[in-house]
């Protein structure tokens, strides 16, 4: 369980994707990786990253399913959170900006977008996107249109997933906002991930952990993003090898057996 710390006292700081990432890897890698950062928790930060909402971390976490995080930047960046205790509670100042980005246009997002080919909404409420699964095979490039002349963006993947989000809103600039508001120096932090929607992060000029088995398109996007490296392990152990090779931490976790 996450109780407060002082952020300026973190020596190094983890930025990190969930799916495919923060929880990928063999059982031995996140076992090795959770275990580093439970023992260093005076100056290792954590902050998730991802396109999972505050009430899926919750449970995740006391499930035992992985450490605590410090702070999240979820739904794919339109909710920044501080964490204290067993709870996930939105900034509000530092969502101001997402929320006047998106208004009161979920309905409209909804409105546009029914009947679309190859889009099914999920059924999780979010706050400020509307989300959908997505069928390549069947999906009309077009429905989106009037969305994006609109001020949206649209994010596809996975290979499965459209997100409709406020125009400029996504994981890399909340998680900038967040660190800046923290004062966390950007040079002791590394960002990780394995799908599209974790672009913006790499390109924020971070230390990159792009892991083992990521998908292709994030693979083509960040080849020549020079601090963002291709790692060999998956997930967790991909984050542990990353961590290592760009010397973020004094005694970084080990190798463990893939």
């Amino acid at each position: 369980m996450t109780q407060t710390r002082n952020p300026s006292q973190w020596r190094f700081v983890l930025a990190t994707d969930l799916d495919g990432t923060f929880l990928g890897g063999t059982e031995e890698m996140r076992r090795r990786l959770y275990d580093w950062i439970e023992e260093r928790r005076e100056d290792v930060g954590l902050i998730f990253v991802t396109g999972r909402d505050p009430d899926f971390i919750t449970e995740m976490c006391r499930a035992g399913r992985a450490p605590w995080p410090d702070f999240v930047v979820g739904d794919v960046g339109t909710t920044i959170a501080g964490v204290e205790g067993e709870g996930i509670a939105p900034i509000d100042d530092l969502e101001a900006h997402i929320r006047e980005a998106w208004g009161d246009r979920s309905d409209m997002v909804r409105e546009v977008l029914q009947g679309a080919p190859g889009l099914k909404e999920q059924d999780t409420p979010f706050r400020h996107r509307v989300s959908y699964h997505w069928d390549p095979e069947t999906y009309d490039p077009s429905s989106v249109a009037a969305l994006e002349e609109a001020g949206f963006d649209i994010l596809i993947s996975h290979g499965c997933y459209l997100d409709v989000l406020p125009g400029g809103v996504s994981k890399g600039p909340s998680l900038l906002r967040l660190l800046e508001q923290l004062g966390i120096d950007r040079e002791k932090v590394l960002v990780a991930g394995d799908t599209l929607n974790d672009l913006s992060m790499f390109q924020t000029g971070l230390h990159g952990a792009v892991v083992g088995e990521s998908e292709q398109g994030l693979l083509d996007a960040t080849r020549d993003l020079p601090r963002s490296r291709h790692c060999t392990a998956p997930g967790t152990g991909g984050i542990a090898e990353a961590i290592r090779a760009f010397g973020l931490h004094p005694t970084p976790p080990e190798e463990a057996a893939a």
